[in-house]
């Protein structure tokens, strides 16, 4: 049998989590994003690209990669605003629009699902800034959703547990 991974939607233990907490406070004890509608890890490698007399095709060499996590949700007051609005110490404190416009370092943990039960799925993790907000209401789509973009700053981590 295949070792698909699928996050079950409302399956305890096999669905995708994100958490997400304040980078340099190791006291924090995360902040579940709920109402997620879809998420996108990029990992692109850049890559440098050169020509030379002697060849007839191009030459190319990987070098630093850009990375970013990317989903869209539904908007939940308390975890988009916070629990301060800005300014606080915590990630729910600052919620996702305070640490985005304080330009808040964070630590995220993506749980990505399961093959069946919950016991070996895997985690993305890494640090990065909330950037990419663009949250939108209409009558055909009466819930605020935006996009979230998460973007990492080195490398991601992969784990067989989340980190908090």
């Amino acid at each position: 049998m295949a070792n698909y991974i699928y996050p079950a939607p409302g399956v305890s233990n096999v669905e995708a989590v994100l958490k997400l907490k304040v980078q340099s406070n190791g006291s924090d004890t995360g902040l579940t994003i709920p109402s997620l509608q879809d998420i996108t890890i990029n990992a692109a490698n850049d890559v440098f690209t050169w020509t030379q007399l002697d060849e007839g095709s191009k030459q190319q060499i990987a070098t630093t990669a850009t990375n970013s996590l990317n989903t869209n949700l539904v908007l939940n007051q308390t975890t988009f605003f916070g629990t301060s609005g800005s300014g606080g110490a915590t990630a729910a404190a600052l919620g996702i629009f305070g640490a985005s416009t304080d330009k808040t370092l964070m630590t995220f943990s993506l749980y990505m699902g399961d093959e069946s039960d919950g016991s070996a799925g895997k985690f993305i993790e890494g640090d990065g800034y909330i950037t990419g907000l663009a949250p939108t209401v209409s009558a055909d789509e009466p819930v605020w959703v935006s996009p979230v973009t998460i973007t990492i700053t080195g490398d991601y981590t992969i784990a067989t547990s989340g980190s908090f």
